[in-house]
């Protein structure tokens, strides 16, 4: 007879357990596919376009500068800043966008909306 009720308390407290864990578990899910996936592709997504600048490319950097690439090495860009060619040397993590990266982020809200 104690067998028995020492058994049940046991069988109890790993029921408890789960419960008390699926919270945690559905929780850091739902963390996952909201906070933490998104924006590990937007990332890949920057990463991507910072890799292919070329020469002649229109760029925005995050400072709001804007201006067309007139040299690109392995880590730095220099870019040319309106008509009166003051040439800036950045860094490539500096950049933010191109025009041909807002392009297409404007078609596809555009097709989204319609």
């Amino acid at each position: 007879m104690s067998l028995i009720l020492t058994a049940a308390p046991e069988a109890a407290a790993s029921g408890g357990m789960f419960s008390l864990l699926f919270p945690l578990i559905l929780m850091f899910a739902i963390f996952y596919f909201l906070i933490i996936r998104p924006e590990n592709k937007k990332k890949k997504k920057t990463d991507e376009m910072r890799s292919s600048l070329s020469i002649g490319d229109e760029i925005t950097t995050i400072g709001g500068l804007t201006g067309k690439i007139v040299q690109v090495t392995e880590e730095t860009i220099t870019f040319e800043t309106g008509e009166d060619r003051v040439r800036i040397q950045a860094k490539k993590w500096a950049i933010s966008t191109t025009a041909k990266m807002e392009a297409a982020e404007a078609e596809a809200r555009n097709k989204k909306k319609k």
